[in-house]
């Protein structure tokens, strides 16, 4: 089959616009491709992630990791993390196991787009262009997301929207 298709916009620059603040890990970098151990052909480990410098008013987070390159019309979710307190600014490195054991209280995990909870690693189709896979830190005004871990991805995402405050994004790639 012929994947060939156009490359897709960055997710978050079709939405409003929203300041921004750091997003960094020690296991991936922006525009590098992804370690083994983050894909779904190595472990399926979410990548360590720590950030800072978000608006003084941020009451919680939500975390999630997007691949608008896969061959759908609405791309790919990885991972979401809803309800983290403020105080979270870091997640180690396989926080999204699937029992979320290394979340904090209250925080929850939704079923990813493979329809498991957690994170499931980088798998672009063999021979396709290079995929982005965008983590994102929402930084948001209130302090829960008033949903359960049924919802979707994409319902996190949209509930989110009216309380997102600030946003940071890192996106490394993978290529099979």
């Amino acid at each position: 089959m012929d994947l060939t298709r156009p490359i897709a916009p960055d997710p978050y620059s079709l939405l409003p616009a929203v300041p921004s603040f750091t997003l960094t890990s020690d296991d991936v970098a922006d525009g590098v491709p992804m370690p083994a151990a983050t894909t779904a052909d190595g472990d399926d480990r979410s990548p360590q992630l720590s950030w800072d410098g978000f608006p003084a008013g941020t009451r919680s987070f939500v975390v999630s990791c997007f691949d608008p390159d896969a061959p759908t019309p609405a791309g790919y979710w990885h991972w979401t993390v809803a309800n983290l307190p403020a105080t979270t600014t870091s997640l180690p490195a396989g926080a999204a196991s699937p029992n979320g054991a290394a979340l904090p209280a209250g925080a929850f995990q939704t079923r990813n787009d493979a329809g498991t909870t957690g994170y499931t690693g980088a798998a672009p189709p063999p021979g396709d262009h290079v995929h982005r896979y965008v983590f994102a830190v929402h930084a948001l005004d209130v302090d829960a997301l008033d949903l359960t871990p049924d919802a979707t991805p994409t319902v996190v995402a949209f509930t989110a929207l009216s309380s997102t405050v600030a946003r940071a994004t890192l996106s490394p790639t993978s290529r099979r």
